[in-house]
């Protein structure tokens, strides 16, 4: 049960971190113009990924615009990517 635990904090760390990073940047950033704010914004969605990926699943589910197997692999992908960068947050603060 303890591994369990630890596999859904992950989780939620990574998502948590995505989150803000995504907010922080959509809320600071326009859309990029120079090839410095190109790779900034590539940087920020390498953590920011997970929540901007299924936020723009999701939509594109609601409007009919994607199908129930393509909608199913984006939010196993994000919550892959939300349990890797929560590992790494996580080992980050333990050691």
């Amino acid at each position: 049960m303890h591994n369990f635990i630890v596999f859904l904090f992950a989780i939620g760390a990574g998502i948590t971190a995505s989150g803000l990073i995504g907010s922080i940047y959509r809320l600071i950033a326009s859309e990029p113009k120079t090839k410095t704010a190109t790779v900034l914004h590539y940087a920020v969605m390498a953590i920011a990924g997970p929540v901007i990926l299924f936020g723009n699943s999701t939509k594109s589910y609601r409007k009919k615009e994607c199908s129930k197997i393509a909608y199913a692999l984006a939010v196993a992908l994000s919550g892959y990517w939300s349990f890797a960068m929560g590992v790494l947050i996580l080992t980050l603060w333990a050691a």
